[in-house]
């Protein structure tokens, strides 16, 4: 184990006079401890603290769905992922944005990051058409045309007032060959500069800003986030290709992203290959700096991830895989809705700890989903959610302990 003996790293905080406090600035990464290239941080953003490695649950409409935000604070989820391109079709940025902004909106103080929508948008498949200006698509809801660009990608993500936002990019489908990964490196390239521009003239536009604000808004948020603004981050393209992997993160580093993603994984490749990818790519990206793999992954792969020296990791199978009665536990997946649980007096996982463990037994929760019980979905989450955010807490002992 090796302590940091450098100073914090922020480069919001770079710019902020030695009187600044660490509430007046948007971002700052302060690295306490490594082991090996895992390193245990904090994270400090608008909203408060993150320590990582950290797990952020996908809140993907202003909920993670099937739990209330206040057994979120209990299961001390410390960020979550809200999704530009669902918040932006329901109920809309313009309206999230006259409410106060997200945080306020769907009453959750604590950190917010937002994707840019363009993975959601490459998802769309048939509804969609890329060109160098920005992508137009048809709405999944209820098919209306809409348009992103990055400039309205970044303009969507500050009227959400998230702490963190995404630079708009291009997400490579897997299989990609060479030469349609090369063309979508140069797109997320050029987006990325954009979205950059675009951000730093418009970022410290609050979503309040239209004096549609209540008294008491103004009271809570201005106290609270006098001074401070979002942080954009860069995201690595460059499909299954070491070297473009290589190019664009080079790139990216160039334009002085505060912090950096990788993305495009968890597409259909197969697990090595995704873990090549992040190897590949994570001794190119700033030491000094947040680094977050979009998307990923089951349990034992965030810890892996973790250890290789990932900071950030989101995913949507602790809750997806919940609301389908499968659980991860110590001893494996467990499938709930399995005839051989009926009468089964144990809890879900006997070493877990979290509150669904303590007090419910696996025939009551295969009844609830036998029943087709909307219990069933909120325990199995909480269940699921508490798992992988004790494996992150693990990775973070493990390396506190050296």
């Amino acid at each position: 184990m090796a302590a940091a003996t450098s100073p914090p790293f922020c480069a919001s905080a770079r710019r902020t006079s030695s009187a600044a406090t660490i509430s007046k600035v948007s971002l700052l990464f302060q690295i306490h401890q490594t082991r090996g290239p895992a390193r245990r941080a904090t994270l400090t953003l608008p909203h408060g603290d993150v320590e990582t490695p950290a797990f952020m649950p996908v809140g993907t409409q202003g909920t993670v769905k099937a739990v209330p935000q206040h057994l979120l604070e209990e299961l001390d989820v410390r960020i979550l992922l809200g999704n530009t391109y669902h918040l932006y079709l329901r109920p809309g940025h313009e309206a999230i944005r006259r409410m106060g902004g997200l945080h306020r909106f769907m009453s959750w103080e604590r950190p917010i990051l937002t994707d840019s929508g363009g993975f959601q948008v490459f998802s769309l498949s048939e509804l969609r058409k890329v060109t160098d200006e920005g992508v137009s698509f048809r709405s999944h809801i209820d098919g209306s045309s809409h348009f992103f660009s990055p400039e309205h990608s970044m303009d969507v993500q500050i009227a959400l007032g998230a702490d963190i936002a995404m630079a708009f990019d291009e997400c490579t489908e897997y299989p990609a060959d060479f030469a349609r990964a090369r063309n979508s490196l140069d797109v997320t390239l050029r987006w990325a500069k954009r979205s950059r521009e675009h951000f730093e003239k418009h970022k410290h536009e609050r979503p309040w800003d239209d004096g549609q604000r209540s008294a008491i808004s103004v009271q809570r948020t201005e106290q609270r986030l006098d001074g401070q603004a979002p942080s954009l981050f860069g995201i690595v393209q460059g499909g299954m290709f070491p070297e473009l992997r290589r190019e664009c993160a080079e790139r990216l580093v160039e334009m002085d992203f505060p912090g950096y993603a990788i993305g495009g994984l968890s597409v259909g490749e197969p697990r090595e290959l995704t873990r090549e990818m992040i190897a590949t790519t994570l001794p190119l990206l700033p030491a000094d700096k947040p680094r977050y793999v979009m998307g990923v992954g089951y349990p034992d792969e965030i810890a892996e991830y973790a250890r290789m020296g990932v900071d950030m990791m989101d995913c949507v199978l602790p809750t997806r895989a919940a609301r389908h009665g499968l659980l991860f536990t110590s001893e494996g997946r467990l499938n709930i809705k399995n005839r051989q649980y009926a009468e089964d007096q144990n809890p879900p996982d006997p070493a877990c700890p979290c509150l669904v463990c303590r007090r419910y037994s696996r025939a009551y929760l295969r009844h609830l989903m036998a029943a087709q019980e909307p219990l069933a979905a909120v325990l199995n989450t909480l269940h699921n959610l508490s798992f992988y955010l004790e494996a992150m807490r693990k990775v973070r002992e493990e390396i506190a302990a050296g």
